[in-house]
């Protein structure tokens, strides 16, 4: 599988409550994708087993800078312990715990399938955002996107307006960001969701711009039954 390229430095965000289901597989999406990323795990107090799998990839003697044969640290897993719990709280404490300036959030039940560093990057010179594609996965299967899912689509749209939610619409279950602006423009932190909608709003009254790019694409695994996209009792 090829690897975005060696020089850029990215950390990667990721939030989790109990997540040891699909945890694993969303260090190893990445790490199979990009080349020596930071990854920043926020906890919010898991009880289940997130944090020891989180653990393995830290002890792996292939990520670790002094067993790596080529003495140098191949990756950086951190894990961040927050107890006053927001999503817009969690993600600003991991920006401010973050050593570089691309930043990516992306959610603990996502798996990264595609991304292209060099573009995205470009493309954040005249977007302060880049929220990609999610194809939602449901006990394996691939589902018609409904719902919220339908706005991810094929095209390229620059600060999408989503008509069943009547507000513009940015997604973070997979997003790009410059630190610096996520420093200027933090998100809510008393919000207790939808905290990437609210932040397009304030991002559009700056009159500022993001940008929806299907060519950054993740996997979002759900497990509660498919209701996310149950429409009249049908999945």
């Amino acid at each position: 599988m090829r690897k975005n390229k060696k020089n850029t430095k990215i950390s990667f965000l990721i939030r989790t409550r109990n997540e040891e289901r699909w945890i694993g597989h969303a260090i190893q999406s990445v790490l199979d994708r990009v080349y020596r990323p930071e990854i920043l795990i926020v906890d919010n107090n898991s009880t289940d087993n997130t944090l020891r799998i989180v653990k393995y990839f830290q002890h792996d003697p292939l990520l670790n800078e002094l067993d790596h044969p080529s003495g140098k640290n191949y990756t950086d897993i951190r894990i961040l312990n927050i107890k006053n719990y927001t999503p817009g709280a969690a993600i600003n404490y991991g920006v401010n715990k973050a050593s570089n300036e691309i930043i990516v959030i992306m959610s603990a039940h996502c798996a990264l399938k595609k991304i292209n560093l060099k573009k995205h990057i470009k493309d954040l010179n005249n977007n302060v955002c880049i929220f990609g594609n999610q194809i939602p996965i449901w006990e394996g299967k691939k589902l018609t996107k409904r719902y919220i899912w339908s706005h991810f689509t094929n095209t390229r749209v620059q600060n999408m307006f989503s008509k069943l939610e009547n507000r513009y619409f940015i997604h973070n279950g997979i997003a790009i960001y410059k630190k610096k602006i996520l420093k200027k423009y933090p998100f809510d932190k008393y919000l207790l969701g939808k905290e990437d909608r609210y932040w397009a709003k304030k991002i559009i009254k700056k009159k500022l711009n993001f940008l929806y790019d299907p060519s950054l694409e993740a996997e979002h695994h759900y497990t509660d039954g498919g209701s996310t996209w149950r429409i009249q009792g049908k999945v």
